[in-house]
This record gives C-alpha cells, sequence and structure tokens, in this order.
C-alpha cells in the first residue's frame, strides 16, 4: 500500500528547503522580477542547483541527487508558497524525465543548472500533444521542422528545447509524432516572450524549415508520444504541487488576516461564517496534498500507471487552488484586488497554472477515460 505520510527523510527536505525560501525566496523576489522585467532570478536558481534541486531527477553518475519524483514534488510544493519564479519544472523535471534514458550525456548540465530547457508541444489555446500539426518534412537523412508553438514555458530563456513535431499522420493522433531536441539558437527557430499575468516566463516558438538530423530525435521517429508521456506525467506532477503549495501559502496569508482584521469591533476571524469557510479551505488542501503526494509515489514506483493519479491531483490542485485564493481575495476585501498586496499574485499563479499542462476539463476526461465512463 502507498503510504501518504512523509519519510523522515521527507520531512527533512521539505523543513530545508522551507528554511531556505523563507529568507532567499520571499513573495517580493517575483515582484521585483516582474518590475525589473526579468524571467527569473538567475543567482537564486544558482544556489538552489548547488543544493542538488536541479538534479533531484538526475542520476548521482550524471551529477544529479536522484531523489525521485515525490521529493521534486516536495520542493515543487515549497516553492509553490512563496510563488518561486524558476526553470524547475521546465528543466529539472520534464526534461531531465524526457531525456534520462535517451539522451542522458546531456542531463550533467540540467543537474548543474547551467542548461535550461523548455518543452514546446501545445500549438493553441488549450493543451492537447496529440493535436501536433507542426511538421517535421524528412530531407533526406534529415528533418525540417516548420510551425508555431505556443505557450512555451521558460521558452525565452532556455538554451534548448525539446519539441514535438509530426513526420507521419495528421492531427489529432498520437502515432506520428518525434520528439526533437534543438540548441534554441539554430537557425531558423524565433522567440517572442509573451506577457502572461503571472509575470513568468511563457514565449511563442516559431520554427522556419529549421533542420534537424537523427541524433536531434529523442527516443524513436514517430515514437514521440511514448518518448514525452512520462515527462509530461512528471510536469503535472510537480506543477500540481506547487499549485497545492500556492494554495497553503494563500490560505496562511488569508488566516493571518482573519486573525487581525476588526470589524464591528470584533476580530473578523471570530464571525462562524468565515470561520467555515477557512475550514472547507484548509480541508480541500489537506485533501488535495494527499494526491500530490500520491501521485509523486506512483511516479517513483510504477511510472507507465501513473496517469491516472497525476490527472486526479492536477485536477485537484487547480480547483483547491481557484478556491482558495478567490476566497482570500474575497475576505482580504478591497485591499486583496491592489497590486500592492501579494494576494493577487497567487491569484495570477493559479489562473496560469490551471492552463499550463492542461486544465481542469482535460485531466477530468482522462480520469473520466481511466475509469472507464
Amino acid at each position: 500500500m502507498t503510504t501518504l505520510m512523509l519519510t523522515e527523510d521527507e520531512t527533512m527536505l521539505r523543513d530545508a528547503a522551507r528554511g531556505f525560501l523563507d529568507g532567499a525566496a520571499p513573495v517580493r523576489n517575483l515582484r521585483e522580477n516582474r518590475d525589473q522585467g526579468r524571467a527569473f532570478d538567475t543567482g537564486l536558481w544558482k544556489e538552489m542547483a548547488q543544493m542538488g534541486w536541479a538534479g533531484v531527477l538526475v542520476s548521482e553518475d550524471n551529477g544529479g541527487s536522484d531523489m525521485g519524483h515525490r521529493a521534486a514534488g516536495i520542493l515543487a510544493e515549497e516553492m509553490g508558497q512563496t510563488l518561486v519564479a524558476s526553470p524547475f519544472i521546465s528543466s529539472a523535471v520534464i526534461a531531465a524525465t524526457a531525456l534520462r534514458h535517451a539522451a542522458s550525456d546531456r542531463l550533467a548540465g540540467i543537474a548543474d543548472g547551467s542548461l535550461l530547457y523548455a518543452l514546446a508541444v501545445d500549438e493553441g489555446a488549450k493543451h492537447g500533444p496529440a493535436k501536433t500539426a507542426m511538421s517535421a518534412e524528412k530531407s533526406g537523412n534529415a528533418f525540417r521542422l516548420s510551425g508555431r508553438k505556443t505557450f512555451v514555458a521558460d521558452g525565452a530563456s532556455a538554451d534548448r528545447v525539446l519539441v514535438l513535431a509530426r513526420t507521419a499522420g495528421s492531427a489529432g493522433e498520437t502515432e506520428g509524432l518525434t520528439l526533437f531536441d534543438l540548441d534554441a539558437s539554430r537557425a531558423g527557430i524565433s522567440r517572442s516572450a509573451k506577457n502572461t499575468v503571472d509575470s513568468r516566463d511563457f514565449a511563442q516558438i516559431d520554427f522556419d524549415g529549421v533542420e534537424a538530423t537523427g541524433d536531434d530525435v529523442v527516443g524513436e521517429v514517430d515514437g514521440g508520444h511514448a518518448a514525452i508521456a512520462r515527462a509530461l506525467n512528471a510536469g503535472q506532477a510537480a506543477l500540481s504541487a506547487e499549485l497545492t503549495g500556492l494554495s497553503a501559502g494563500a490560505f496562511a496569508m488569508t488566516a493571518g488576516y482573519l486573525k487581525e482584521r476588526r470589524q464591528f469591533d470584533r476580530i473578523i476571524g471570530t464571525f462562524q461564517a468565515l470561520q467555515h469557510r477557512a475550514a472547507h479551505m484548509w480541508s480541500e488542501i489537506e485533501v488535495t496534498a494527499s494526491a500530490i503526494a500520491n501521485a509523486g509515489r506512483v511516479l517513483d514506483e510504477k511510472p507507465d500507471e501513473s496517469e491516472l493519479a497525476v490527472s486526479i491531483a492536477k485536477a485537484r490542485a487547480t480547483k483547491t487552488a481557484k478556491l482558495v485564493v478567490s476566497e482570500g481575495v474575497q475576505m482580504h476585501g478591497g485591499i486583496g484586488m491592489t497590486d500592492e498586496f501579494d494576494m493577487g499574485f497567487y491569484m495570477k499563479r493559479a489562473r496560469v497554472g490551471a492552463e499550463w499542462l492542461g486544465d481542469y476539463g482535460y485531466h477530468a476526461a482522462r480520469v473520466a477515460r481511466a475509469r472507464g465512463f
């Protein structure tokens, strides 16, 4: 039976991460990043890499700490509490998982934080790898990639891009997809940063006859869906953990406000209606945290059977984050909507996180299919 309780090592990891992030990456860092026009603090990312976080899913032979997906979830959850901006999910989780068995020679750069990856999969407003239409036409022993990828997380900062393109079949089919690992500065690749409400790094990437060889293929030609499936599950699980940490951070801010704000000569936290709403939020966060822990455990123990656990986690995390940030803004009243107050940052990040790597409807549908509905 899978245990949802933290082990001693996991407790130590969580406490160490929280101790570091409270001092090195409070929420005001996100505000500073936004105001200075930077995607993330490179100095902070270097420190995180030195602590082994960038190599959490990289084997020790390739310079990583190899702590596993549950550990990655714990780190992501702690980052979510203070809205840490970093390429952790894109590079340390998704790329490391995709490349671990196919291109291990590049993992050392991921582990030490010197090589940043982005995942270019989606082409429309919603997540759907099978909907890929971007072409990778065979040209002798090589390929020529043409098309556009949207909503690419860390796309403007990345050194390399994992891109899913169609080498056979048509949009909507999982067969005929191939995953390529390309230098982001390769001729024919152009990137344009896109402003998102959470002030993070998202980009549109255009490919104009980009040349790729067999050495750039991750996995097998026409087998890209299988090559990316486990990596997407890993990324979705880590994002779910970040959203759950975000929920906990927003709840803590709201609970603190309820204990301080006075109205009608009373602390508003003594009003029973607000107590009930706060209890509901806390309960939803706890249940969601259990789903997050389960997803990480399944990814570590039975990765090929992880889709259901991951989609349950992402759907719950999305719904819980929406509840907690909405209640948080409302309970704070007018100040909850101002830019000077941090609650708005939690709401904005929750909104973007809800869409990235599949929204509630996408994951609810996967759960329904897995259950035979």
